[in-house]
């Protein structure tokens, strides 16, 4: 009977890949609940998961030619896509957490699907990258062995050659000039939109 089911779903993701709209709803109808579970007990946020199984299926939909039934189960490469996902918003909430961004207004701080998610997600890292660069130098340095490094303080002040009580508050400086930044930059956005 799982045979079946496997060889069921590798129909419909053919003819998900043919362009077939029904198949994709079907494919949704017997995975979609697996998958948001799967993602809501992973991430810890049902709101989090529904958005997480949307951009699994807006995958499918785009990626299904790329399927190959040979190397997996259909099901299988359903729930990588979703495992991946859950590894993004995480990152993603990860990064806002620790610069501090948890709280910024606006649609900085509020997560979207698909395109409009890649496009603000793309705008969030260009002003992010903007108030990195606009940082002194060494909170630029001590951000970035914090956040890309994984380093602790000790390792950081070590690193830079100061004490860790000056590490931390390089920490500190350099996440509020941050926060300070992509406030300015939500609040032009918004005003530009209106």
């Amino acid at each position: 009977m799982a045979h079946e089911a496997s060889r069921g779903d590798d129909e419909l993701l053919a003819r998900v890949a043919a362009g077939s709209q029904a198949a994709l709803s079907e494919l949704m109808a017997r995975h979609g609940r697996g998958l948001r579970t799967f993602a809501a007990r992973y991430l810890g946020h049902a709101a989090d998961a529904e958005d997480v199984v949307q951009e699994v299926f807006v995958t499918v939909w785009k990626q299904a030619a790329r399927f190959d039934p040979k190397r997996g189960r259909a099901s299988t490469w359903l729930y990588r896509i979703t495992a991946n996902r859950c590894i993004d918003q995480r990152r993603r909430r990860a990064l806002r957490h620790f610069m501090g961004l948890d709280d910024v207004p606006g649609e900085l701080a509020a997560p979207d699907v698909g395109a409009e998610a890649t496009m603000a997600a793309r705008q969030e890292l260009a002003i992010v990258r903007d108030g990195l660069s606009r940082l002194p130098e060494r909170q630029r340095m001590a951000l970035l062995l914090r956040a890309v490094a994984g380093l602790d303080i000790a390792a950081i002040a070590e690193v830079m050659g100061t004490s860790a009580g000056s590490a931390e508050q390089l920490l500190v400086r350099g996440r509020r000039a941050l926060r300070d930044h992509l406030a300015v930059a939500a609040a032009g956005r918004e005003r530009d939109s209106s």
